[in-house]
């Protein structure tokens, strides 16, 4: 990892298979955010769905901001559920 260039929205699996946990994982079958310390400090995110997908990376000023603001209630607005919303097909 030393080698490469780490920047955000990199394949996650460029990051390598150890070092990321599951910090909020819960009852979502298995669906869940994973977080990896890098070695400068900056925190990457992967969906744990899709480990090979695009990861994003975070300073540790970005994360203390967030998680500071998620618990004093600035991102409830996230909890609050989307109306389901219909797709239809068309067909040709």
């Amino acid at each position: 990892m030393d080698r490469i260039r780490i920047y955000n929205g990199m394949p996650a699996n460029e990051l390598g298979n150890e070092g990321w946990h599951k910090p909020w994982s819960g009852g979502n079958g298995g669906e869940c955010v994973e977080a990896m310390r890098l070695k400068d400090g900056r925190v990457a995110l992967r969906q744990s769905t899709d480990p090979n997908g695009p990861a994003l990376i975070y300073t540790h000023h970005e994360m203390v901001s967030f998680i500071e603001g998620a618990k004093a209630g600035h991102a409830d607005f996230l909890l609050t559920a989307a109306p389901c919303r219909r797709v239809e097909r068309r067909t040709a």
